[in-house]
């Protein structure tokens, strides 16, 4: 056989690896564990750990008008890093209101004394387990975090989230947490039907539904419910006129811009700390460059 001969099936093999190569899945990135904050990443059918370069920062002074809540997580956070019992939290109610802020700000408070945060997608949440038995045997204390969470009918995936809570034969470990966010207190949609097949014994005791009670099941393996209100008035006034001083607005424009905040908010539907800020940095913007 010839040189030539063999350079062309040398080529052709080259050639067909290259395509191969493309269908293979990649190879998963070694985890920077040096970071503070990961997201669960999964391209076909690999998945790894990916750092967070630049993380968002908000301290809990940040939060106003959110006391309680702030209190309950920080004391279950910090148990959580001394080794105490801790709960998994579940955070509900209003939009904007500082609920995944909240988590955040405990990210800041607490990386340096070893916290660390995985933000993982709803779907992702089957890989839970994969997620867990990963960090199992580092010494950092990891919050998996669940933003925005809610299923509609029909999806599975908040199975393996039960599992992790509480009710898998294999426990998720002493290092990790998982703290999520909902607008809805039960996760899951609840339709009027479903109380057709609640029971009523005889001395008026009530037995819901098998559908109702797989519902409302999930919501309860969280150790700790925190509740999250819409601002009155004054309050959201509050978080403008902070905003606005964190931002370096003189306090005369401060003064001006009530009448606008209001009107912004009516604008949006909501009274929020979300809202608040949005505006600060509306009006900042505008009157700092007269």
């Amino acid at each position: 056989m010839s040189n030539d001969t063999i350079q062309q099936l040398i080529q052709k093999a080259l050639g067909v690896l290259s395509q191969l190569e493309a269908w293979l899945p990649p190879t998963p990135e070694s985890t920077d564990w040096s970071a503070k904050a990961f997201r669960w990443r999964k391209k076909g059918e690999t998945a790894w750990l990916e750092a967070v370069k630049v993380v968002d920062h908000i301290e809990t002074d940040d939060l106003l008008h959110i006391e309680k809540q702030k209190e309950a997580i920080d004391t279950n956070t910090r148990f959580f890093l001394q080794g105490k019992p801790a709960n998994n939290v579940l955070m509900t109610g209003a939009r904007g209101t500082g609920k995944s802020s909240l988590v955040k700000a405990m990210l800041a408070k607490y990386a340096d004394q070893g916290l660390r945060l995985i933000e993982v997608d709803k779907s992702d949440l089957g890989d839970l387990g994969d997620i867990v038995d990963l960090i199992h045997q580092r010494p950092e204390r990891f919050i998996i975090f669940c933003d925005d969470l809610s299923f509609d009918e029909g999806e599975v995936s908040y199975k393996a989230l039960k599992s992790i809570l509480d009710g898998s034969i294999s426990s998720s470990g002493e290092n990790v947490l998982v703290y999520a966010t909902s607008n809805r207190r039960h996760l899951m949609p609840e339709y009027m039907s479903e109380n057709l097949s609640t029971k009523y014994q005889d001395d008026g005791e009530v037995h819901p539904g098998e559908a109702i009670e797989e519902k409302i099941s999930l919501s309860e393996r969280f150790g700790l419910w925190l509740s999250f209100y819409p601002f009155r008035q004054e309050d959201y006034i509050a978080i403008v006129n902070y905003w606005l001083r964190e931002l370096g607005c003189p306090e005369e424009h401060i003064e001006a811009s009530r009448t606008e905040a209001l009107q912004w908010a009516i604008q949006r539907g909501s009274r929020s700390g979300r809202i608040a800020r949005h505006f600060a940095k509306d009006w900042t913007a505008r009157h700092l460059s007269k």
